[in-house]
């Protein structure tokens, strides 16, 4: 009963951190607050994988937030080589 509310509720924060995250990457002023914003997009959707892998008591959840923080840490990787150096192949 407790940890069904704590995820409740932990799904509800984190819902709300989605859709700033995805704020800040619409209306984002300079390129690094977009690329920032994608990463905090990127943790969040982690963080609701895990929520939910727990909800659900399944470890392909887990698997799948591995999957997204890899290629995560790359994408962003990617676009702060891009933004500094104009090309990401050297």
């Amino acid at each position: 009963m407790l940890l069904t509310t704590a995820i409740t509720i932990s799904f509800v924060l984190v819902g709300i951190a989605l859709l700033l995250s995805f704020i800040r990457l619409v209306i984002g002023p300079t390129m690094p607050d977009r690329i920032l914003a994608l990463d905090t997009l990127y943790i969040n959707s982690i963080a609701m994988l895990i929520l939910l892998g727990i909800y659900l008591d399944s470890a392909l959840y887990f698997e799948a937030a591995l999957l997204i923080a890899v290629m995560g840490f790359m994408g962003t990787l990617a676009l702060s080589k891009y933004l500094l150096r104009g090309d990401i192949m050297e």
